[in-house]
């Protein structure tokens, strides 16, 4: 019997959900290159790239993808609240690997003790005291969002600001104090807040897409980022797609050059509820 599957609103084919998590065939079928060993400790750090529900759609990309180390993100949905956590660790390689595994653990942990987002960075920041050398450290981004009422909070250690936006192009950055980076034991950062329109969406990303050096030696920058995202919004509807189209998009745009991983993460916001999935009696 073959039967449509959904996770969420997301369609998904029952063989690959219930053998991927013991078998490296898939892995192994879809791969086109060797990954290097910081790679696969990074992709196994990783949520589903994607998650669709009807208030809310998600999507990650990270780059390149078989030498990636160093970034990464993690999110969950539990009850109303989106938890959203991106890093980027210092370094490349499996140093970097290391660290981004400790940071995620540590920001899975703190974020499933069920503590606000400041607490969560400190936590997290002394994981990564403790464990490695002084000058280590990770920039972070800790995002919580309210599916049903759009009401949005963050802090942010040290992470490139992310842009808001809204009817198909970026409206602005979302500026907020900062703290130090994980590991430098800043202060307790301040958490910022902001409610959400339907339909707004949040562009996060680390800044291997943004401190890439052109053919010229210019710095691509924010600016370059911002049109390039808003000519792939013109164009493309879906969230994942957007995220893939604008992966790409920028890597042309840079020249094909990628001498730093880089990750981009995607938040869509519809509002409303999930009521009609199901009925109970």
């Amino acid at each position: 019997m073959y039967l449509p599957l959904l996770d969420g609103s997301d369609q998904v084919g029952v063989m690959v959900v219930t053998k991927d998590a013991y078998t490296d065939q898939f892995f192994l079928t879809r791969r086109r290159a060797e990954m290097s060993v910081a790679a696969e400790i990074q992709w196994s750090l990783l949520p589903p790239l994607s998650m669709v529900v009807p208030q809310v759609e998600v999507a990650g990309v990270l780059e390149p993808a078989y030498e990636v180390a160093g970034d990464g993100f993690d999110y969950a949905l539990n009850d109303n609240i989106l938890h959203v956590g991106m890093i980027d660790a210092m370094g490349h390689g499996l140093d970097a690997a290391t660290m981004a595994a400790v940071a995620i653990g540590a920001y899975r942990h703190a974020r499933r003790a069920e503590i606000e987002l400041s607490e969560i960075y400190t936590f997290m920041d002394k994981a990564i005291a403790e464990q490695f050398d002084p000058d280590h450290f990770v920039t972070a981004q800790m995002m919580s969002l309210n599916i049903s009422t759009g009401h949005l909070q963050w802090v942010n250690a040290g992470h490139p600001t992310p842009l808001l936006i809204r009817d198909r192009a970026v409206l602005e950055p979302l500026e907020s104090p900062t703290t130090l980076p994980v590991g430098f034991g800043g202060e307790r950062p301040h958490i910022s807040e902001r409610t959400l329109l339907p339909g707004d969406r949040l562009l996060c990303f680390t800044d291997g897409l943004i401190e890439e050096r052109q053919v010229n030696g210019e710095l691509f920058g924010e600016h370059r980022l911002i049109e390039s995202a808003d000519r792939v919004l013109r164009d493309y509807a879906t969230t994942r797609a957007v995220a893939r189209k604008l992966s790409h998009t920028l890597k042309e745009a840079r020249g094909g050059v990628t001498s730093d991983d880089s990750t981009l993460f995607l938040i869509e916001w519809r509002g409303g509820t999930s009521d009609h999935l199901a009925v109970f009696d």
